[in-house]
């Protein structure tokens, strides 16, 4: 069969097509970058012929010796990156470069704002690689043959509509991949050009990147070559020998990210079981995050010798952001995944790498690990549920809206929530000095005791426990009514509005020795002893009030109560100390499971003057419409729907009809 009968015309995935077009009109300010991913793909290549070799070795009988070239042509205007890694079938050819085989694709293409400058951060968040050629090329060639093959493949596309693929004789192992520049990207046809951008951006790639040696004028004979890298892996290298754009480009070559890290910690571990680590954190979330069925993981090597491409043994499924490489000593090389589930190494190396990005997120520039916080605070928040063993490490990296700040923007860390209730606690201690002093010196040393005991005790409500808020926005729980009484006493409360705040949150007890308290649940406990004996008088002279609300709303409710949590408010529902809330209820609907029933309390607020006219409303019919409008507007500042939007509607105009007169 000729070549010519087995070529082929075929469409490019749309995604890609839309992709190839934001890449022609040349988004990205800095070109040379396409090729840092060619030669990256090149590099993983080798890599994976590498490992295939180890149980098959006639792979690279033929040429055993690993290399990546690059061939210029300043005449003809071409530029050739070539590598004799594992190369293409050409079914893989035509997967591999007509698709774009990454979730979050629909995600990606929606961020898309048509401002070239953001839209050029956008496509490095996703990752193009390959794509990245028709930054600078009017067309693309790509000639591969897999090894262990006969045929070879041949691909050519220009960046438009569809790409050729048709079989090739004569292809050498590996991949070829040729640009034809466009007329203003002609200077990658030059010999200095080229090497400094190698230089800049490929130098700790750990196989040879091999050029022409400059200065030959004999046109006769081949050409002689010359590593214009290193080729020494990066991490192989001692910290002090490394420097930061070093280390950024590293990154970008096994993220395939176009951003730089946010911070890294490069790491060699001696002694019973040796490894080292490179872990990075990135800029920006990837938009297949939310994705937790997705291949991720770090970079694994054996004795320098690449294993595979995500191996997520060695980080926790809540740590899927951190990019890296790990190359362990002690690992057999023909490791699979099933053998690093089961060893015991792999978790030891597990345990101390997850140890190793928590310290340092802990030790990050707080402006720093804000911005860290934005794009990967939902996934740590995962931890938590997840990770008994690093929980107290995890609640220290949380980060919360709170009362403290009326900017939504800001948040706090547990820690700076416990210093200002302390220094709350103490502020009023000193403040009662002076008066235990006088009791003293007169004679009243006893009675000052007691107060003093009294007043320690109503500081202990306060220092005992870290009040918090769940509600669906952090508008929506800025405006809860369950706030009213912390705000009348100046206590914080932090405020919880991301959907899986109550999930984590059940798995949680105290921290620092402080319990955690909803203030949408159970009974609270915050006014002083002082107040005691008024609220008892209080409740026993209305009884019958509560005791008549009780019975119009019925089985609505476990019970009607007084309030000790509204100042403003007239009534507000309250979940029991153990029910499920809104969050875990949506979540379960979503998924099809039936949430367990349960029914709120009916708190009232006796002080309010609508309760205390309803006290002489005689009318039954109107006292029983204005207790359901009561409940269903409680019901609604806790997010939830009214049950029957019709009737309390009626009930409303019903009202303001007889407020008109």
């Amino acid at each position: 069969m000729t070549e010519q009968a087995t070529a082929e015309i075929r469409g490019f995935q749309t995604e890609a097509r839309k992709l190839l077009k934001l890449m022609i009109n040349s988004l990205y300010s800095n070109r040379e970058i396409f090729l840092r991913e060619l030669i990256s793909n090149a590099s993983d290549a080798i890599d994976r012929l590498r490992f295939e070799s180890l149980t098959d070795e006639s792979l690279i009988a033929d040429d055993p010796d690993f290399r990546i070239a690059i061939e210029f042509d300043n005449d003809a205007g071409t530029v050739s990156v070539v590598d004799n890694g594992i190369g293409m079938s050409r079914d893989e050819a035509v997967e591999n470069l007509g698709t774009i085989a990454k979730s979050g694709t629909e995600e990606f293409f929606d961020a898309l704002t048509g401002d070239e400058k953001k839209d050029s951060a956008l496509i490095g968040q996703f990752g193009v690689g390959f794509y990245s050629s028709f930054i600078v090329a009017s067309d693309v060639e790509v000639l591969t043959r897999r090894a262990g093959e006969d045929v070879g493949t041949r691909w050519t596309s220009t960046g438009e509509d569809d790409f050729t693929v048709e079989d090739a004789a004569d292809v050498a192992r590996g991949t070829r991949v040729t640009l034809t520049l466009k007329a203003d990207a002609k200077e990658f046809a030059e010999s200095y050009r080229l090497r400094s951008v190698v230089r800049k951006y490929s130098d700790h790639v750990g196989v040879p990147v091999m050029m022409a040696k400059e200065g030959g004028d004999d046109d006769n004979k081949e050409p002689e070559l010359e590593a214009v890298n290193s080729a020494k892996a990066l991490w192989t290298r001692p910290r002090n020998d490394v420097g930061d754009d070093e280390y950024k480009e590293f990154y970008k070559h096994v993220s395939h990210d176009f951003d730089d890290p946010v911070a890294w910690s490069h790491n060699k571990v001696e002694g019973k079981l040796e490894y080292t680590s490179l872990l990075y954190i990135p800029k920006r979330a990837p938009f297949d995050l939310w994705n937790r069925e997705m291949p991720r993981g770090l970079k694994l090597y054996v004795q320098r010798v690449f294993i595979m491409d995500e191996a997520d043994q060695f980080l926790p499924l809540y740590l899927r952001f951190v990019r890296g490489v790990v190359d362990s000593s002690d690992l057999p090389l023909n490791v699979s995944r099933e053998i690093l589930q089961q060893d015991d190494r792999t978790r030891t190396i597990r345990n101390a790498l997850t140890k190793r990005v928590l310290d340092m997120l802990a030790k990050m520039d707080p402006a720093e690990y804000h911005e860290v916080w934005d794009e990967f605070g939902l996934v740590l928040k995962e931890g938590v549920g997840e990770d008994f063993a690093n929980k107290d490490e995890l609640l220290g990296l949380l980060r919360f809206a709170s009362t403290h700040d009326s900017d939504p923007t800001q948040r706090t860390s547990l820690k700076d929530y416990i210093a200002r209730m302390n220094d709350d606690s103490e502020e009023a201690e000193s403040e009662e000095e002076p008066e235990g002093e006088a009791k003293a010196e007169a004679g009243a040393e006893g009675d000052a005791s007691v107060d003093d005991a009294s007043a320690d005790e109503s500081d202990g409500k306060r220092r005992d426990k870290i009040y918090y808020l769940i509600a669906d926005s952090d508008a929506a729980a800025r405006s809860s009514p369950h706030l009213e009484a912390f705000r009348a006493r100046g206590i914080e409360v932090l405020l919880l509005s991301d959907r899986i705040d109550e999930w984590w949150m059940s798995f949680v007890e105290e921290f620092d020795g402080l319990k955690f308290q909803d203030v949408a649940r159970g009974e609270l406990d915050l006014d002083d002893a002082a107040d005691e004996s008024k609220e008892d008088t209080a409740k026993s002279d209305d009884e019958p009030l509560l005791k008549r609300i009780g019975e119009v709303l019925g089985d609505k409710v476990e019970g009607v109560r007084e309030s000790k949590r509204l100042t403003d408010s007239p009534a507000c529902l309250v979940l029991g100390e153990h029910d499920m809330g809104i969050q875990m209820r949506r979540i379960m609907e979503a998924t099809g499971q039936a949430a367990p029933e349960s029914k709120p309390h009916f708190e009232v607020n006796l002080t309010h003057p609508l309760v205390e006219r309803l006290n002489d409303e005689a009318d039954e019919d109107r006292f029983g419409d204005l207790i359901a409008i009561l409940f269903d507007q409680a019901s609604l500042a806790e997010g939830n729907a009214v049950t029957e939007p019709g009737a309390y509607v009626k009930r409303v105009n019903k009202l303001l009809v007889e407020l008109l007169g």
